[in-house]
């Protein structure tokens, strides 16, 4: 997949994943599509992990089901990313 399919599953996976999760997670347009981008590899990784049983670092790809995985991956990321950067009160 060459690098601007990767910007745009990033931009839609982000942008969605921002949307669905709840809680403001601030940022700007880049960092959505790193999320976005994070969230595919995470989603394709662990999609492949229960497909197959092997841990093999793939990402999805720019079609519906894939931009579906990268989404997933993306509200994961956004979670992961919280519990990181969470201030204790």
């Amino acid at each position: 997949m060459n690098i601007i399919a990767w910007i745009v599953l990033g931009l839609i996976a982000g942008a969605i994943g921002k949307a669905i999760y709840p809680g403001d997670q601030g940022g700007g347009i880049l960092s959505t599509i790193v999320l976005g981008v994070v969230g595919a590899f995470l989603g394709g990784t662990l999609g492949t992990f229960l497909q197959t049983g092997t841990l093999s670092l793939t990402a999805s790809s720019l079609s519906i089901p894939g931009v579906f995985v990268a989404v997933l991956g993306a509200i994961l990321a956004i979670f992961l990313w919280g519990l990181l950067t969470r201030r204790s009160a």
